[in-house]
């Protein structure tokens, strides 16, 4: 990716949640449990990415024992309604979740959602390739009112 030198931050028009979701592989040994878990995620990104109407905006992911997929939504009813959906990959890789591992501690999920609106918000980037906001929604100059964080987070 190509890096930006520019000082950029994102911007928005209306409401935009971030979605923070993953899992921890608590016994290390118990691969039969953890690994299905790791791979539902992957199915259901792909099947995001090929439809934008579900108001999926992008996502990075890191692995480790625990694994994070920061994710960017239109909405949050736009999340709740993927997650509840019978036609798409959430809810049978949930049932399938609960079925297989459930309580019993082998293999751990959570996720967190925060809604931000617009001017509620403050990002920068300096030297980077687009990400996270920036590279979910658009960048725009952090010059003016931008330039600083205050003016970045400050309403419109």
């Amino acid at each position: 990716m190509e890096v930006i030198q520019d000082r950029i931050c994102a911007q928005i028009d209306g409401e935009a949640v971030v979605f923070l979701i993953g899992m921890r592989i608590n016994k290390l040994w118990k691969i039969h449990k953890w690994f299905p878990v790791l791979m539902a995620m992957p199915k259901m990104l792909r099947e995001l990415q090929q439809n934008p109407d579900l108001g999926f905006l992008g996502y990075h992911a890191w692995f480790g024992r625990t694994v994070i997929s920061l994710q960017y939504w239109r909405s949050v009813e736009d999340l709740q309604a993927y997650a509840k959906s019978r036609d798409q990959a959430h809810l049978p890789a949930w049932a399938a979740f609960n079925r297989a591992v459930g309580k019993n501690g082998d293999v751990g999920v959570w996720h967190e959602t925060y809604r931000t609106r617009e001017g509620d918000y403050e990002t920068v980037y300096v030297n980077m390739p687009p990400f996270g906001l920036g590279k979910a929604t658009k960048v725009v100059a952090a010059t003016g009112r931008r330039e600083s964080a205050a003016g970045r987070i400050a309403r419109a």
